[in-house]
């Protein structure tokens, strides 16, 4: 075993000393700030401070209920007819003037006055709210309130066991972003694995290493050292977004709302060693079948098609989760990760689908470690010499040697 840490203590910090890794890390969050920035400039920079002056012909409005209800930072002034309004607007004194005509409660129609710039949305919203708090102003406060905030779409399910707000679209949003993490992490680390492998075969390095460990201590620790690396990268990655969520809020209140869902991403976690193990062993098994990393290469890009196939399916998980495809792929270990994410956001699983889905892939990559040793082991021994599809099986079924 302390063998087994110490190659993964050398694959981990051989990686995250990479001037790539550090540029790939640290760039995703130096890109986020660059846009939130930018985005919370042009919102702050882009708002006007002035009133917004109104006209209520309807005499439906009162300021006592702008000041005390209004949801937004909008100062409100109050004008006896539309000449006076359009004589502020035109001294600059009022950004926008809004006029309420005598029949509004019959008909509901509402004029807008401004010259060159429209009111940001923000600023009509609060107008709606502005208004609506009026018309409640004789209900009870709790049923002021409820009318104030408005309708939220939740889709729940049916047994109750999960729900989507429409004010809570990041877990609708975040799945897709685990996907995407998930087949990066895919692409780099089975990339590095092959050519880590094949590497070490062609400068005859590997020889040296396996005289001091086994090669199931060797694949192992290869393994764990990139998902360390892997999750180091993802923990960096989600406390800028976490910290960027925290400053944008003071700045976006649609950002307020947002809530994480903690279920989902330990399902994430639940599911991302035993995939990531999965990846591990199939790269090195191709990298010890192959003399170098430009043939593997070929091979490998065909299986990590088996890993983001999913995507391919994005439409009919978000049309049909519950299709009996859509199942096969949760229960496929290369594809049940993805499935997994995907459906998340748009049904509720089967638990039995969860837990099937979960053992089978466990299975397949302490499968896969153990065949990839195997495989490793017989490509040693036939140094510079491809091994064919026959001889990898006959290396997993324990018969490699015996042409030897």
């Amino acid at each position: 075993m302390p063998k087994l840490w110490l190659v993964a203590r050398h694959e981990y910090l051989r990686m995250v000393r990479r001037r790539s890794f550090l540029i790939g890390t640290l760039g995703v969050p130096l890109l986020m700030v660059v846009v939130m920035g930018i985005s919370i400039y042009f919102a702050i920079g882009s708002e006007d401070d002035r009133p917004v002056g109104y006209v209520d012909q309807a005499g439906v409005l009162g300021a006592d209920v702008a000041a005390a209800d209004a949801l937004r930072a909008v100062t409100w002034v109050s004008y006896p007819d539309r000449s006076a309004a359009e004589a502020a607007l035109e001294a600059g004194q009022i950004q926008a003037f809004y006029v309420l005509p005598a029949e509004y409660l019959r008909e509901q129609r509402v004029a807008l006055y401004y010259w060159d710039d429209k009111p940001a949305d923000s600023i009509q919203d609060a107008f709606d709210d502005f208004v609506l708090a009026n018309l409640a102003a004789d209900l009870p406060p709790e049923v002021r309130q409820r009318a104030l905030d408005g309708v939220s779409m939740v889709i729940r399910a049916a047994d109750g066991s999960r729900e989507v707000s429409s004010k809570n679209l990041v877990s609708v949003f975040l799945p897709f972003g685990a996907g995407l993490f998930f087949m990066m992490a895919v692409m780099t680390s089975s990339g590095y694995l092959l050519q880590a492998v094949t590497t070490e075969k062609e400068n005859r390095t590997m020889e040296v290493m396996v005289t001091s460990l086994t090669p199931e201590q060797l694949i192992a620790g290869k393994a764990m050292g990139l998902m360390a690396v892997s999750m180091t990268q993802l923990a960096i990655w989600a406390l800028a977004v976490v910290v960027g969520l925290i400053v944008g809020a003071r700045f976006l209140p649609v950002l307020r709302a947002v809530r994480v869902p903690w279920a989902f991403l330990g399902l994430v976690a639940l599911y991302f060693v035993p995939a990531f193990a999965l990846v591990a062993g199939i790269m090195t098994a191709i990298g010890s079948a192959v003399t170098e990393s430009r043939q593997g290469q070929q091979v490998a890009g065909m299986i990590n098609m088996l890993f983001v196939l999913p995507f391919f399916f994005a439409a009919l998980i978000v049309a049909q989760p519950t299709h009996p495809v859509v199942v096969a792929l949760t229960l496929f270990p290369t594809t049940c990760f993805l499935t997994v994410a995907l459906r998340w956001s748009v049904t509720v699983i089967p638990v039995w689908q969860l837990v099937v889905g979960w053992m089978v892939l466990v299975a397949a990559a302490a499968g896969s470690i153990w065949a990839s040793a195997r495989v490793l082991r017989v490509g040693m021994l036939r140094y510079g010499q491809r091994l064919s599809w026959q001889s990898v099986v006959r290396a997993v079924t324990g018969q490699g040697s015996a042409g030897l």
